[in-house]
């Protein structure tokens, strides 16, 4: 509490001093519409496209909504976005992310329309990205198959990094200090401590970015020294430490009619676990999860006439995972590698993708995308079956046609040749959009899906003292079919309102989850789910008058599934299991001052979710729910000079920590039963950012 008054005197000092130059906070203002109804989109478009003429229903978070958040991660920026769960692994201190009732690994993850790769199922990629270069984030629900191939099933998340800005020259700095729960200290040890530096440059078509953050989180909970087993069964090494440091760079050229730019991402990840202490011996096991991840790309766009234009994609992501455990003597202060059930280990993933499409315009109502894409993927390691690869080869066209200046109809369909799997001969795709007046927008689809099982499904076996994985190399591929609708109403003026009512009915057959081994109840393996549905409907609503922006939405979303397809079992039914949700965004800027307050909260609602398990050698199926909560962040955000911002503020407002869960057994990988750890607890915030141009 302390700390939170000391937070805000430090705010209200620097307020009362700089209550001047109003002209300037009329220009914040401005910058502070966290979500304008002009933004233009990308992710699945042939060409950057309005929001409002985009035939896909997309939502965008920008650059200054990521910004008064105060984020780290985009993590802290998604989970208060309907639709949007995350769940925690705590013994690897990773987590995972869940969109409209469907798992991660239905979620596809882009970085500028290139594949993110993930050693587990789980989207630690998500997380391990620097919120600092992204521009802004294109989240479109339901399967963008025919565009994006396998893992599109749920949707699709694009990561759209920053480019060179307009100046000349551009230098760019942020630190942040933040308490962890109850605990802090400045600059290191306790608490979570950001640094970022940033620079880009831009002459005469040519332009260059670079930026390199170091996060570091310290854990909370974590275990001391001389802590003992039992210590460690109390809760005491929760929340891991963990070190990162993100790196990118991007040199690009544009002119006319060439755009070509290279990129470059490293992320280098320390997730330290220290075991627990035996006073017998005056030893414990301590173990440090690394990853290393590298990921280029080079993508062009050439535009032959006016008619005919040429994009191209060229990406390559390498993901290293280690292992690495030693036994510590506290007695003698020495280590020396343990020799534990995979305390040892590395685990290498190589990604190649190639795409490339061609845009032609034959008329002002009719336009074709043909492309073709091919994506490589390779792995290796200890817990990997020999040296799998998977290659997938697909063809892809999609059109789109103004039937009058009110209809826009784009079917599409995808030919795909996988090297493991039969896939369907064609996966198709029909989207439509009705202007029916001025104000309203009508937009109907329908999707196929296909998902191959990825190479750590079939062949990554995962044993710790914590996790029973077993790799299934019988996985059968998951097929889906999606129907979405959605009517917009947008109203521009003196105020800016947006009202979203949207609705999505999804069918999977051969779902990939988490069951329990036929042959040893005591291990999980990877089954195919004979049914699983999805269905719901959101009701979003945001309002833009003058300093004062507000969004409301809400959600309901439902699940069903079947484990076997012509028998019941215990715990099934063929009704939906429902989720509510409500969130809402507010953002007020004091021209005056100069100063802008944000809060962000979401209310969760009860998610039921089917767990597998056995009986006395007889398969159950039962219905489990996990229990309801509410999380709120809010932020103040005070320019103090012209290049330089101070935020202060309180993250987990409610001091949410756990949420209860009707589970009493293991029923997935990364679960157990009773209450499940949400959050570390409140936290308070304090930076600063650098903005300097030079024209």
């Amino acid at each position: 509490m302390r700390i939170g008054l000391l937070l805000m005197a430090v705010f209200f000092i620097v307020s009362a001093t700089q209550a001047q130059h109003k002209s300037v906070g009329k220009e914040l203002k401005k910058d502070t519409s966290a979500n304008s109804l002009k933004e233009v989109v990308v992710t699945g478009e042939y060409q950057p496209q309005s929001l409002r003429n985009s035939v896909y229903r997309t939502r965008i978070i920008n650059s200054e909504r990521i910004r008064l958040r105060a984020a780290t991660n985009v993590q802290q920026v998604l989970n208060t976005e309907l639709g949007f769960r995350f769940s925690n692994d705590m013994v690897l201190g990773t987590s995972d992310v869940m969109l409209m009732g469907m798992s991660g690994r239905n979620v596809k993850i882009l970085l500028d329309g290139v594949p993110m790769i993930d050693r587990g199922d789980t989207r630690e990629s998500l997380n391990q990205i620097d919120i600092n270069s992204i521009e802004r984030i294109e989240i479109v629900e339901g399967p963008l198959s025919v565009s994006y191939g396998t893992d599109a099933l749920a949707g699709v998340v694009n990561i759209i990094t920053k480019k060179a800005v307009k100046e000349t020259l551009n230098l760019n700095a942020r630190v942040q200090e933040e308490t962890v729960g109850d605990e802090y200290s400045p600059f290191s040890k306790k608490g979570a401590h950001l640094q970022h530096l940033g620079a880009s440059w831009q002459s005469k078509g040519w332009s260059a970015l670079g930026g390199v953050t170091h996060n570091d989180f310290n854990g909370f909970n974590s275990a001391p020294a001389l802590a003992t087993s039992e210590q460690i069964a109390a809760d005491i090494n929760r929340w891991k430490p963990k070190e990162q440091w993100l790196g990118n760079g991007r040199l690009g050229y544009n002119s006319d009619k060439l755009n070509v730019w290279y990129r470059v991402d490293y992320a280098d990840e320390t997730i330290l676990s220290k075991g627990g202490y035996n006073p017998n011996i005056f030893k414990s096991v301590n173990q440090k999860y690394i990853t290393n991840r590298y990921t280029q790309q080079l993508q062009g766009d050439y535009r032959l006439t006016d008619k005919l234009q040429l994009s191209g994609i060229l990406g390559y992501s390498n993901l290293k995972r280690t292992t690495r455990s030693v036994l510590h003597d506290y007695s003698t202060g020495k280590e020396e590698l343990s020799t534990g059930a995979g305390e040892q280990d590395v685990s290498k993933f190589q990604s190649t993708s190639i795409r490339a499409t061609a845009q032609y315009k034959l008329s002002d109502q009719l336009s074709f995308q043909p492309g073709i894409e091919v994506n490589l993927d390779g792995s290796s390691g200890a817990r990997i079956k020999g040296s799998p690869s998977i290659n997938d080869y697909a063809f892809f066209i999609s059109s789109e046609w103004k039937v009058t200046d009110g209809i826009t109809v784009r079917p599409g369909a995808r030919f795909i040749k996988n090297s493991v799997y039969d896939a369907p001969p064609v996966i198709p795709s029909l989207n439509t959009k009705f202007r029916l007046n001025k104000d309203l927008d009508l937009r109907v689809g329908y999707a196929s899906g296909f998902r191959s099982p990825a190479l750590r499904e079939l062949y990554y076996d995962f044993f710790d003292a914590s996790h029973s994985i077993l790799g299934n190399e019988n996985l059968k591929a998951e097929q889906s079919h999606s129907f979405t609708g959605s009517l917009t109403f947008t109203r521009s003026g003196n105020s800016d309102f947006r009202s979203v009512v949207s609705g999505f009915y999804n069918t999977f057959r051969n779902r990939i989850d988490f069951g329990l081994s036929a042959s040893d109840p005591t291990i999980t393996t990877l089954i195919n789910v004979s049914r699983y549905k999805t269905t719901g409907g959101t009701f979003e609503n945001t309002l833009t008058l003058h300093d004062l922006q507000i969004s409301l939405g809400l959600s309901y979303i439902g699940i069903n599934n079947r484990f076997v397809a012509d028998a019941p079992k215990a715990g099934e039914s063929d009704k939906f299991a429902w989720t509510p949700e409500v969130n809402s965004n507010i953002t007020y800027t004091f021209p005056g001052i100069e100063t802008t307050v944000n809060l962000a909260y979401k209310f969760s609602g009860k998610r039921p979710f089917y767990q597998l398990n056995k009986n006395n050698g007889i398969d159950l199926v039962t219905l489990e729910k996990t229990g309801s909560y509410s999380t709120a962040d809010m932020m103040i955000d005070k320019k103090i000079f012209k290049s330089l911002n101070l935020n202060v503020g309180v993250k987990n407002l409610f001091d949410v920590t756990t949420i209860s869960s009707t589970s009493v057994a293991t029923g997935a990988a990364h679960s157990t039963g009773g209450p499940i750890p949400l959050n570390y607890g409140r936290s308070y915030v304090v930076g600063l950012s650098f903005n300097w141009n030079k024209n």
